[in-house]
């Protein structure tokens, strides 16, 4: 796998080194895990904290949303 550069906005929540496509939303989910992010009751919806609202520009996404949003990001 190629390894992209992410966004300022991205980088701030997995880094700034170039990563395989896989291993950004790899971080993404120790992220979201990590803050407790995980909607309580739908479990497949992402509730954005600061950071993550920079990258998914609106407060809640599904899970299935995140690869797209997060190749916006991604050079």
């Amino acid at each position: 796998m190629k390894a992209l550069t992410p966004s300022a906005a991205l980088a701030a929540v997995v880094g700034a080194t170039p990563l395989a496509r896989t291993e950004v939303v790899s971080k993404m989910w120790t992220y979201i895990k990590k803050h407790g992010l995980q909607d309580k009751v739908n479990k497949r919806n992402i509730n954005a904290d600061d950071k993550l609202k920079a990258v998914f520009g609106k407060a809640q996404v599904t899970m299935f949303e995140l690869a797209g949003l997060i190749g916006k990001h991604l050079k």
